[in-house]
């Protein structure tokens, strides 16, 4: 039987398949000198990239300013994108490291928004209370990740919030595998200490272990 996170995760798949297709043709086009094809590149991608950048630098500004940067980054090394690999994980790594040395050049080192994390958080709109639960335990989670360092962080944030596949993740992060499940591992644990710290009864509560 496929559950609806299965069939969610397939069209999602199916999507970027489908955007993999239309990006390279745009940037066939590009390279043949059609700066119009650039600008349907940012329009297909700009929502993927500020999100991703909010939740790295944690500001809606300073997001702004990251997505400048990654767009020009894109467009000075467009030509060296190879083909054979998915674009969205060669974007997504240029926005995870252009947002991270965002951070490290205005010194900032916490992460300040998470949304989405698990099915755990999904809130109804029948049920308030649960609702209030939910967003009690993501402002917890929002100060826990402050205790990630910037692998963890991007790992724990590409994995767990943009949903990514592990082996996507370890391209964007240019490491092994094994060093993303690492990170991964080192992420959650760190997370969830500081939630049994901070927390341990919303997490009864809630059915999270």
């Amino acid at each position: 039987m496929t559950t609806g996170n299965e069939a969610l995760g397939r069209a999602e798949e199916t999507g970027r398949v489908d955007d993999e297709v239309c990006v390279r043709r745009l940037i066939a086009r590009f390279k043949e000198g059609d700066k119009g094809a650039f600008d349907e590149i940012v329009k297909q991608y700009r929502k993927q990239v500020a999100a991703l950048a909010y939740r790295v630098v944690g500001d809606y500004d300073e997001a702004a300013d990251v997505v400048q940067t990654v767009f020009v980054k894109m467009a000075r090394n467009i030509s060296r994108y190879d083909e054979r690999k998915k674009f969205y994980t060669w974007l997504y790594r240029i926005t995870v490291n252009a947002s991270i040395d965002h951070m490290r050049k205005h010194q900032r080192h916490r992460h300040e928004s998470i949304e989405n994390l698990h099915d755990s958080l999904e809130s109804s709109a029948a049920d308030p209370e649960w609702s209030h639960r939910r967003r009690q335990l993501k402002a917890h989670i929002e100060r826990a990740a402050g205790t990630l360092n910037e692998k963890q962080l991007s790992a724990f944030m590409l994995r767990d919030v943009e949903g990514c596949t592990v082996d996507d993740v370890a391209s964007i992060m240019e490491m092994p595998e094994a060093t993303v499940r690492w990170y991964l591992h080192r992420a959650r644990a760190k997370i969830r200490k500081e939630l049994l710290r901070r927390c341990p009864q919303l997490l009864i509560l809630m059915g999270i272990r």
